[in-house]
């Protein structure tokens, strides 16, 4: 079976808190990890939450990479989804990693847009007639 996308469930335990309640370096830190990658990126929005939290997204070219944060645990769920075959999504997962000075990370990958046959990851569309 062939697959359109890779997607990477991630969940960093035993964090930095306070990078995990800074919105900031957040988006700066996905940014990053999604370059490192060599991910296209298109666009972001980020969201602080009161006292505490931060979700985001970072829009890729090849998908996304989107994050909610819960420091009062030391907590962060992220989703690295990534088409094509040019991109490593474990890239991404090793620099968050890093960056959030996670000490507990656990991962699954899931493998999205399955085919018996080999598919272009964006085949041309033939016109609908009228």
């Amino acid at each position: 079976m062939q697959a359109l996308g890779r997607q990477i469930l991630v969940e960093f335990y035993d964090c930095d808190r306070e990078v995990l309640n800074n919105e900031a370096l957040i988006r700066e830190i996905l940014i990053e990890g999604a370059r490192r990658s060599r991910a296209t990126v298109i666009t972001d929005t980020f969201h602080s939450f009161s006292p505490h939290g931060v979700s985001g997204v970072v829009v890729i070219a090849e998908s996304h990479v989107a994050i909610h944060t819960w420091p009062e645990h030391g907590y962060a769920a992220v989703d690295i989804f990534t088409c094509g075959e040019t991109i490593d999504p474990w890239v991404i997962q090793k620099y968050l990693e890093e960056r959030f000075r996670a000490r507990n990370v656990s991962s699954m990958e899931l493998k999205r847009g399955l085919f018996p046959e080999r598919v272009p990851h964006k085949p041309v569309l033939e016109e609908a007639s009228v």
